[in-house]
C-alpha cells in the first residue's frame, strides 16, 4: 500500500483483499453459457469456491447475467453483433440466444444467489456498460473487485478495461475466469497485462488472503 495526498493508493492483491473496499463480481455464469465450454463444471466449481469465501468473511457477491433483446426490439448493434455471433447475413434470420426468463438466460443453479447478493442484467460485453453496477459499487466505499466466470476474451476483458477507466483496481482470478477460445484468452490476457492498472491472482492464494488471521 501506498498513501499520498491523503490518498490510500493499493498495488497488490493484498493491498486490495479487505471486505470494505473489494467485491467478488461472477460473471455471466448462465447455463446456455457455461455449457458452451468442455471445463464449464470447473469453472463453476472454482466460482462456488470464492463465493463460499467471500460469504463467510463478509466480502459483496454480485453477478451479472446477459439478456438478448426480441429481435425486434434490437438495434442496429444488437443486430450486428447477434448476425456475427450466430453467423448469418441476414438480420431477420437471427434468433434471441439469452431471452429473458428462458432456462438458458438463468445462472446456473449451483450460482443460484442468496437473499444479500444482487444480479444485474446487461446486454453488453462491459458489466459497466448501462447497468448499476459502479453506482452501486461506489456508494459501498468499494474501490476493487475480483471477477471470475465466462468468457474471459468476451466480456471479462471488457469489463476490466471499463473498470480501470473508472478508477478501480479489477482483479482476475484466472483459473475461475473460463474461455471459449483460449488463444483468444491469452491475447486478452497479454493485452491487460500490458496495459497496467488491473491484477491476477488464482482462486487458492484469493481464497487463502480472504480469510481473516
Amino acid at each position: 500500500m501506498r498513501f499520498a495526498h491523503g490518498l490510500r493508493i493499493p498495488q497488490t492483491v493484498e493491498d486490495a483483499c479487505d471486505p470494505s473496499r473489494m467485491a467478488l463480481l461472477i460473471y455471466d455464469m448462465q447455463a446456455g453459457i457455461v455449457q458452451q465450454l468442455p471445463d464449464g463444471d470447473r469453472i463453476v466449481a472454482a466460482c462456488v469456491r470464492l463465493r463460499e469465501a467471500a460469504r463467510a468473511n463478509g466480502f459483496r457477491v454480485f453477478y451479472t447475467r446477459h439478456m438478448s433483446l426480441p429481435p425486434a426490439a434490437a438495434g442496429a448493434a444488437q443486430l450486428r453483433t447477434a448476425m456475427e455471433w450466430q453467423h448469418v447475413d441476414d438480420p431477420a434470420s437471427i434468433v434471441a440466444a439469452f431471452p429473458q426468463g428462458s432456462p438458458q438466460y438463468q445462472l446456473v443453479p449451483e450460482l443460484t444467489p442468496g437473499p444479500d447478493e444482487v444480479v444485474f442484467d446487461k446486454i453488453t460485453m462491459s458489466a459497466f456498460a448501462a447497468t448499476p453496477l459502479d453506482i452501486a459499487l461506489r456508494d459501498l466505499g468499494i474501490g476493487s473487485f475480483a471477477i471470475a466466470g465466462i468468457a474471459m476474451e468476451v466480456g471479462i476483458e471488457p469489463t476490466v478495461r471499463h473498470a480501470t477507466d473508472l478508477g478501480y483496481l479489477p482483479i482476475m482470478v484466472t483459473d475461475a475466469c473460463g474461455a471459449g477460445h483460449p488463444e483468444a484468452a491469452e491475447r486478452s490476457h497479454a493485452a491487460l497485462a500490458f496495459a497496467g492498472g488491473s491484477r491476477t491472482t488464482d482462486t487458492a492464494a484469493l481464497t487463502k488472503l480472504m480469510a481473516p488471521g
